[in-house]
């Protein structure tokens, strides 16, 4: 570990420099993956409020997903980081804007009509508990 004390580095050499240049690239590819956001929010005039976060995780079953507010990517190819960035940013807007407010309806809908089908279906029992 690098520390800055009055104005002199010392250098923990239990961290390996391997780790300083994974930390850099890292950092410069979330920061590459923050600016995309950027670009594609403002291409598509979108006012969202949500984030970018680059997670790479070789054995995770997703390249990326969308939860609690942020676009969580777990490539670790960066060309591959950015195209699952807009994938899973289409994405979002597809199901929030279209998906749920439908299921909200139809959910919706089913509530109206809960009552009514219960009603129904009663009578058939009804009816047919007397006829057997």
């Amino acid at each position: 570990m690098v520390v800055l004390f009055n104005d002199s580095i010392q250098i923990d050499s239990s961290v390996s420099l391997l780790h300083f240049v994974h930390v850099k690239e890292t950092n410069e590819l979330q920061c590459i993956l923050k600016k995309e956001l950027d670009k594609l929010k403002a291409k598509l005039w979108l006012t969202l409020d949500i984030k970018v976060v680059w997670m790479p995780d070789k054995t995770a079953s997703l390249a990326g997903e969308v939860k609690d507010g942020s676009i969580y990517i777990y490539e670790l190819d960066e060309e591959k980081a950015v195209q699952t960035l807009k994938h899973e940013l289409v994405d979002y807007l597809i199901t929030s804007r279209i998906v749920k407010p439908l299921v909200n309806l139809l959910n919706i809908l089913i509530k109206a009509r809960e009552a009514e089908i219960y009603k129904e279906k009663e009578k058939i029992v009804e009816i047919f508990s007397k006829i057997i």
